[in-house]
């Protein structure tokens, strides 16, 4: 039962739309220390909504201070409401939002849907695996999890140090400047990591968050895992990649996903 639900609810969006997801502070940049909120959201587009996930596959919730500590906001989740989380933010400088589920979710795609789905999201080993294994014509299975992060900005503080520090996301994107510290029309440099390691030939997708129906750019990493994007002006902004393990044989899927993204904003 649990996989026909699953199965159906994916092939009522598109794959990207069902797989997108982002922290979405009230507020990227508070003028002082206090309070804000933040919302869950997944999809883009027509499909673009709050996120449903249950907050019991949230394993990691957390706040990075400018001074490095981290305060687990587990506490502070309350799905589905006004807001699906309320918290406040002490030190002026960045602070990292980081966010990580568990990989119990499934995914059952026919082929076409499948096929499509590696194409969009940059996903060439498995496309080449499959087309080498003669399963272009085969459903396509996965069990995924997500690791998002977001960067607010607290008063005038210049310690940006947080927010091109990794946190141990399995897969995650780690800014070299901070976005915060650098001026407009300056290039954005990042580094994607798979478990910690520089991760080539990743899709990296830039999308602007108040018109999401397509990301506005994309960068393939290079052999140490970089991608450089021109710094966007005003505006909310997100940077997603995606990538897949093959799972050991004989298991209920045959990949391991990890969705990954970075949220950030001026205003």
């Amino acid at each position: 039962m649990r996989r026909s639900i699953l199965a159906l609810a994916l092939l009522a969006a598109t794959p990207a739309a069902a797989h997108d997801f982002w922290i979405q502070p009230a507020q990227f940049r508070l003028d002082r220390p206090g309070s804000t909120k933040l919302t869950l959201q997944v999809g883009h587009g027509a499909e673009h909504q709050r996120s449903q996930i249950r907050a019991g596959r949230i394993t990691r919730f957390g706040a990075i201070a400018p001074d490095g500590g981290e305060r687990n906001l587990r506490a502070a989740l309350h799905i589905g409401d006004d807001s699906d989380a309320a918290f406040g933010l002490t030190g002026e400088g960045a602070h990292v939002l980081v966010l990580e589920t568990d990989d119990h979710a499934q995914s059952h795609l026919p082929a076409s849907r499948y096929n499509a789905y590696l194409a969009e999201e940059g996903l060439t080993p498995v496309a080449l695996a499959r087309t080498q294994a003669d399963r272009t014509g085969a459903e396509g299975s996965e069990t995924y999890r997500r690791a998002a992060k977001a960067i607010i900005q607290v008063g005038q503080g210049s310690d940006q140090g947080q927010a091109t520090r990794p946190f141990g996301l399995p897969l995650e994107i780690v800014p070299e400047r901070s976005p915060y510290a650098l001026p407009r029309a300056a290039k954005l440099p990042v580094r994607v990591l798979l478990h910690g390691r520089p991760l080539p030939g990743a899709l990296v997708k830039l999308t602007d968050l108040d018109h999401d129906a397509s990301p506005v750019g994309t960068s393939r990493t290079d052999a140490e895992g970089r991608a450089v994007f021109p710094l966007p002006g005003s505006g909310l902004w997100q940077l997603n990649v995606v990538w897949s393990e093959p799972r050991p044989e004989g298991a209920e899927t045959e990949y391991e996903t990890t969705f990954s993204s970075l949220a950030f904003g001026f205003r």
